[in-house]
């Protein structure tokens, strides 16, 4: 059966206290939304609709960056989740088999729960996403007849006996695309929001004779974001169920607690991960690399054997091949570092490709930028970069040579030559001691006439 998913992302979320669309606010580095759109993407769904509101069209831009093919709808009042649902139904005319429902706010929903459901909807016309409360509080009341969903009951509305249910709906739902867009026009809104609730599909749903169930999942999978504190838990609760997944698959984290990871992360396994190490967007760290304390990495690639830090940062477009060392405060940006190649201290690597067993001598920087364009510094195999050497781009260091340090290299330097570029030594004697003089003399006297 084909699969169209529906993700509700209209709400303002006033209790952020924000300008920001409450489904754009970042958890491991991307949008909540983006997180539900993930999981929904392992039923490889043939449809993606969004639901936009609020912000629509940063809505639209943060889905359709991450799944160009996003169909985004608008519902530009907010009247109920049945309500927002029923705007996808033009776009869906033409879609012939089930949607699953899910809210941009609600990102941990997990792949083999989604996967429950699209199996349990092969039996059932309508399937719930239900989960066990630990404290139920006034979550709706799943009432359940074995394996068949009798009714949802709100918790105004339930008796003590029902209240006693901690099987509590998520909100999420499936149903076969037509049924569910029938069902949601005979949906009222006779309730003190004057609201359309997409739960409410349950109870018509049975009336008509359709059978319908639940699916539950822990409760972690349901947490939904609606305020600053509630996304500040939602990050940790990230972070930690990361944190012991790559511990699980053989990563060695010095001090689980002050790494942070992004919600791509990828790292082999014997990598060694130091404390107070961040993970931005797009990262791959290979088996055996060592990420030494307090870097940042964000969209590079990290080879097997390499070693990074500690205080280093490497930017989008970093890529170290196998056994490279980047040390203490180097930054290296859209750079490609050779197998090999060590540049250990002080050093900026941007717009550049350095040739196996080159050395990188401390303080060398490559001149990238002139104001207006970016250059790019190509060096090549077992080069060696003095220290403190300025590498003025567009410029080609060949195989094999040297340049001198403290050195303005401004020419191509050919394989295996010397390049010396900096002014003679002048050394004046005596010229300091009567330097000085003259400077006291000056302090003094505009200390005398103040």
């Amino acid at each position: 059966m084909s699969i169209a998913l529906v993700l509700l992302a209209a709400g303002k979320g006033t209790r952020m206290e924000s300008d920001l669309p409450k489904v754009l606010h970042r958890i491991a580095g991307a949008p909540m939304l983006v997180h539900a759109m993930a999981a929904g993407a392992a039923l490889s769904p043939e449809r993606v609709v969004v639901v936009a509101g609020h912000g629509a069209d940063a809505v639209s831009s943060a889905a359709q960056s991450y799944a160009p093919e996003t169909e985004v709808v608008i519902q530009s009042e907010q009247l109920g989740t049945a309500h927002a649902v029923a705007q996808a139904r033009d776009t869906l005319a033409d879609f012939d088999g089930d949607v699953i429902v899910l809210y941009g706010d609600t990102p941990f929903i997990g792949e083999e729960t989604l996967e429950d459901m699209a199996r349990a909807r092969a039996r059932h016309d309508v399937v719930v996403l239900g989960f066990e409360a630990a404290d139920p509080g006034r979550y709706g009341r799943l009432v359940m007849d074995g394996e068949r969903l009798e009714r949802i009951v709100e918790w105004k509305d339930a008796s003590d006996e029902e209240r006693a249910i901690t099987l509590c709906n998520s909100g999420v739902l499936a149903a076969d695309a037509a049924t569910l867009f029938r069902l949601i026009e005979a949906v009222g809104n006779d309730n003190a929001a004057g609201e359309y609730y997409l739960p409410d599909v349950v109870a018509l749903a049975v009336s008509e004779g359709l059978s319908a169930t639940a699916v539950a999942c822990d409760e972690a999978e349901t947490q939904g974001v609606n305020s600053r504190a509630e996304l500040a838990r939602a990050e940790a609760a990230f972070q930690a169920r990361g944190r012991a997944e790559l511990m699980a698959n053989g990563v060695t984290l010095q001090a689980p607690d002050t790494v942070f990871l992004s919600f791509d992360t990828a790292i082999g396994r014997d990598a060694e991960i130091e404390p107070n190490v961040v993970f931005g967007p797009g990262v791959t760290v290979e088996s055996g690399a060592r990420i030494r304390a307090f870097s940042h990495l964000e969209g590079c690639h990290v080879s097997r054997g390499a070693v990074v830090g500690p205080y280093a940062r490497l930017r989008p477009g970093a890529e170290l091949s196998e056994n490279v060392h980047v040390g203490n405060f180097v930054e290296v940006k859209n750079a490609q570092l050779g197998a090999g190649v060590k540049a250990n201290h002080l050093s900026y690597i941007g717009d550049a490709e350095i040739g196996e067993g080159t050395n990188i001598g401390a303080g060398t920087i490559t001149c990238n930028y002139d104001g207006v364009l970016k250059h790019r510094t190509t060096i090549g195999e077992r080069a060696f970069i003095g220290s403190n050497t300025m590498l003025v781009a567009p410029v080609t260091i060949g195989d094999g040579a040297l340049t001198a340090s403290g050195s303005v290299v401004t020419d191509n330097v050919p394989a295996n030559a010397l390049a010396i570029a900096r002014a003679p030594q002048v050394t004046k004697p005596d010229r300091a001691r009567r330097l000085f003089e003259v400077l006291k003399a000056r302090k003094a006297a505009q200390t005398k006439g103040s």
